[in-house]
């Protein structure tokens, strides 16, 4: 089988390879803190491997390609800590945009940020646009999972807040890299007195800024007390299943009118 990771290419067996129908995947990560039992690069772990793991399984059957992760990304929410290595919002923007102009010089017409941090979302979707309008390339921001904080599900004992180093997160990282996973450090953050609030919380109809250091010392937001391995493997194989899905619409997705 060919190589799916563009970077293994020369320069004119990728023109050769890339052709307009051709998906190519930008896992987009992050390097900051995930409380006192993660790693700073779980998020980009998790883009990166699941990214991986979508692109080997999906991608002779949908034309997926595949470039390196883009490690620093915009985690200024967790700037008050030591091992958060972040980019301002028009820096990160400035990156995407010449990531952009490059893929256009390619057959490619197809990018996808296939993003890991949930503080990128918003500044993925607009650089997204600008891209669009800008190179012609037609641009897809999707998650591995939706995040807690803007409408996606987290376990029940988390009240809906699983939002950053909970449960979710560190069952991944148990199943794909334990070594680096110190559950003797693992806690219950959730910040309970939130889910008094119906629309101001995360996930609900009114969004707020916020720190990661506002619910509490750890920088955690969730309960990572319960965290196995067999669950983070089962929801490594949800996302890539989900990815398949989502990246088949990708590959075929035309807004215009169907002609006559």
């Amino acid at each position: 089988m060919t190589t799916r990771l563009l970077t293994d290419l020369s320069a004119p067996a990728l023109v050769e390879a890339l052709g307009p129908d051709s998906v190519v995947v930008l896992p987009v990560g992050a390097i900051e803190q995930h409380g006192p039992h993660l790693p700073v690069a779980t998020d980009l772990i998790t883009a990166a491997s699941i990214a991986e793991r979508a692109v080997a399984q999906f991608g002779d059957e949908l034309d997926l390609w595949l470039l390196p992760p883009l490690a620093y990304t915009k985690s200024n929410e967790h700037a008050w800590s030591a091992g958060t290595f972040w980019l301002s919002a028009a820096t990160l923007t400035a990156v995407l945009h010449d990531l952009g102009r490059s893929l256009a010089r390619t057959p490619a017409r197809r990018l996808v940020f296939l993003n890991g941090h949930g503080g990128n979302s918003a500044l993925l979707q607009v650089a997204a646009r600008d891209i669009r309008l800008e190179t012609g390339l037609r641009t897809f921001t999707v998650h591995p999972r939706p995040p807690a904080d803007q409408g996606g599900q987290s376990p029940a004992g988390e009240l809906g807040m699983g939002v950053h180093g909970g449960m979710d997160e560190t069952s991944l990282m148990l199943h794909l890299r334990p070594e680096l996973v110190d559950m003797s450090q693992a806690d219950r953050w959730v910040p309970e007195h939130l889910d008094a609030y119906r629309h101001v919380r995360f996930g609900g109809s009114v969004s707020f800024g916020w720190s990661s250091d506002d619910f509490g010392p750890a920088g955690v937001i969730g309960d990572a007390s319960g965290a196995t391995a067999e669950y983070g493997e089962q929801r490594a194989a949800g996302m890539v299943t989900y990815l398949g899905e989502a990246l088949a619409e990708v590959a075929r997705f035309d807004p215009r009118p169907p002609t006559a």
